[in-house]
């Protein structure tokens, strides 16, 4: 992979190959349905070989951070209201499906010390609970924070230092969709080590041979998310992207083996 200047090194890109995100755990993986970002589902990725989980974090009204996709409890737990404005104890009480309690992101970073995490922060007030939680388990080397909000990721940069890698901001991700200014080059150079987008937006198609060779060129890796189709994988992994982000790990494990590219 060129690259155009300078480049730290970040652990938590240490993979033989393209990575494999269990997105939210794997949602539609059988065993998961219906349990997405519980540590039963987390557990059954790392059964499956995952190494890399991917998950969301929101933090309740007294600042205990959770790992959830959803702003409120409504859709997937067997209760309702908002996390935020949910004391944890209450937050506790949910079950996910019906059955699977709601992990803290320090619960997982705890039972898993080896494996490595991807983390979309939600909201602001998630930002000092996360970096709080980092340091607590001294997890720098292994998570990776991204955000649709920039400023989020710049908040957790600034109280987590450069150790911490991190997703490209969604003007970063714009820039490098309409072409590089020479001038701009050096700048997201030294930005964040990762581009974390899906195929498209809006209508817009944001995974083309042009737009991986130019991150890859500043030293950044591309993971896509969220790919559950075979065919989508293949085409991406000839494309070159460093990594996927599926809820299908079991059909992503498959044809990565099938390409000698799963790394055990």
């Amino acid at each position: 992979m060129p690259a155009t200047s300078r480049k730290r090194h970040y652990p938590f890109l240490d993979h033989p190959g393209p990575i494999p995100f269990a997105h939210r755990g794997g949602a539609r993986y059988g065993p998961n349905l219906g349990i997405e970002n519980s540590m039963a589902a987390f557990a059954n990725a790392i059964e499956l070989g995952y190494r890399y989980l991917e998950t969301d974090v929101h933090a309740t009204a007294d600042g205990v951070l959770v790992a959830f996709h959803d702003d409120d409890l409504d859709r997937v737990t067997d209760r309702t209201g908002t996390i935020a404005e949910l004391p944890y104890a209450e937050v506790a009480r949910a079950r996910i499906g019906g059955r699977e309690p709601i992990p803290t992101l320090e619960e997982i970073l705890g039972t898993w010390p080896d494996i490595r995490i991807n983390i979309d922060v939600k909201e602001d007030n998630a930002v000092r609970p996360l970096a709080e939680a980092v340091v607590r388990t001294d997890a720098h080397d292994r998570i990776c924070v991204s955000s649709f909000a920039g400023h989020r990721v710049q908040a957790v940069h600034r109280l987590l230092g450069p150790r911490v890698a991190t997703g490209l901001a969604p003007l970063g991700v714009a820039l490098l969709k309409l072409g590089l200014p020479r001038f701009l080059t050096n700048l997201l150079a030294n930005d964040a080590p990762c581009v974390q987008v899906p195929l498209g937006y809006k209508g817009i198609r944001l995974i083309t041979p042009k737009f991986v060779e130019r991150a890859q060129n500043l030293g950044k890796q591309v993971h896509v998310w969220t790919i559950d189709d075979p065919a989508q994988m293949n085409a991406l992994l000839d494309l070159g992207v460093d990594g996927i982000i599926t809820d299908r790990i079991d059909i992503l494990r498959g044809e990565l083996a099938a390409r000698g590219q799963w790394a055990e």
